[in-house]
């Protein structure tokens, strides 16, 4: 099979330069961009993960970017949706299994990571599967729009449909895995088998569904000890779902995660001798109080509106396309508005502070708002006729902060 060569340096693309240290997450002022902690791209976000473990297993082009990890015969990586790295270590009567994992005990290590921004699912899984940042695999946010129809697209919905290919043409880590002559396989609900984010993203090998997580786990340990050499995936959504509807303060949320615990420890209990599993999550999440002073409403605030041709993203990770002529005029007013609580940038301003990683490619440069809003304090941009059930979510995520752009990177070896 013939695929585009992984961009190792993005060419075809902007780069930005290399920022300064702005990665201090206790308490980052507001207002200016550069101390917008950004993702660790190349080093310690999602998208190096997948590439540090084929390295290991010898695949051709891949390279190690978490360094402190060691090689293994059998990887697997479990994603949980939406469990932050905050969220977990302020709940450890919940997870006392995967709380364990934090300290160098059970044979493990635990360290957080950074999702990439935005930190949302559609992005975060591209990324995963892709071993590339999203300013390379081209899914920078929730919604995007569509240069070639103008169209907002719903990336995890994938609505109104575009060619998948087209949008994301570089091969996924499983792919080149597959090829190389390692087993690689994903275990997820058999929903997600033949959605076009599934095949441009973590495609490669064999799909596994299944209903339940404790099937999920057992076929997972399965295909771990089906070869010499294997990567494997497997998946659980059920947390984020929680988070978005009750909060991460819940009896709910914290029902699910009891119930996430004990999955990764029946998984750890059954992996195949040489084996490393890697627990982590596509995002963090925040509670957003159900209040105007936490939600600005775009479809009644005329200053936000003016000028606007498309508003694209989430409520804490917003594209903005302006209409043609007005892009300075929509960045003045949105910084006058919103920039006591928001880091807002131009386009071009995001892409060279390093953002969406060190280059992005021509082909997703316009897919990136005219302007991009990133939510610093616990508030949203709210649309409630356009957005109706976004707008009524409690459990929110997608900009920089450290509940929602840190992550877990659990391990446990055997």
């Amino acid at each position: 099979m013939a695929h585009p060569s992984p961009p190792a340096a993005h060419d075809r693309g902007r780069s930005a330069p290399t920022p300064p240290d702005s990665t201090a997450w206790d308490h980052p002022e507001p207002l200016a961009l550069g101390t917008a902690p950004l993702p660790e791209y190349g080093s310690g976000s999602l998208a190096d993960l997948l590439p540090t473990l084929a390295a290991g297993m010898a695949v051709p082009g891949m390279i190690a970017g978490i360094q402190e990890l060691t090689a293994a015969d059998r990887n697997c990586v479990f994603l949980i949706d939406g469990l932050g790295w905050e969220q977990l270590k302020a709940h450890p009567d919940e997870a006392p299994f995967m709380t364990s994992l934090l300290a160098s005990s059970r044979g493990g290590t635990g360290r957080p990571i950074t999702a990439g921004y935005p930190a949302t699912t559609a992005t975060s899984l591209a990324s995963v599967g892709t071993g590339l940042p999203p300013g390379a695999h081209g899914l920078p946010g929730y919604s995007a729009r569509n240069p070639q129809t103008g169209e907002l697209m719903n990336q995890l919905r994938w609505q109104p449909y575009t060619d998948p290919r087209a949008w994301q043409p570089y091969p996924t880590v499983f792919q080149l895995a597959h090829e190389a002559g390692v087993h690689a396989a994903q275990v997820s609900s058999p929903a997600f088998q033949n959605t076009p984010l599934t095949k441009i993203a973590l495609s490669g090998g064999a799909f596994h569904g299944r209903l339940t997580g404790e099937d999920r786990m057992d076929i997972a340990a399965e295909q771990l000890a089906a070869a010499d050499r294997s990567l494997v995936y497997t998946y659980y959504a059920e947390l984020d779902g929680a988070g978005h509807r009750y909060g991460v303060a819940s009896d709910t949320w914290r029902g699910q995660l009891m119930y996430v615990d004990r999955l990764v420890q029946r998984l750890a209990e059954q992996l195949p001798p040489r084996t490393a599993l890697y627990v982590t999550a596509d995002h963090g999440m925040v509670d957003v109080p159900s209040d105007e002073q936490h939600r600005f409403d775009f479809d009644e605030d005329w200053e936000l509106r003016a000028g606007v041709a498309l508003l694209g993203g989430e409520g804490r990770a917003r594209h903005v396309y302006a209409l043609p002529g007005a892009e300075n005029d929509v960045l003045t007013c949105w910084r006058e508005v919103l920039g006591e609580q928001f880091w807002v940038a131009s386009r071009d301003e995001a892409i060279a502070a390093g953002w969406f990683g060190p280059r992005v490619d021509d082909r997703v440069y316009a897919r990136i708002g005219d302007v991009v809003a990133a939510a610093h304090d616990d508030v949203l941009i709210i649309a409630s006729e356009r957005e109706p059930k976004e707008s009524a979510l409690i459990g929110n995520h997608g900009s920089m902060t450290p509940a929602e752009q840190l992550v877990p990177l659990l391990e446990v070896r055997s």
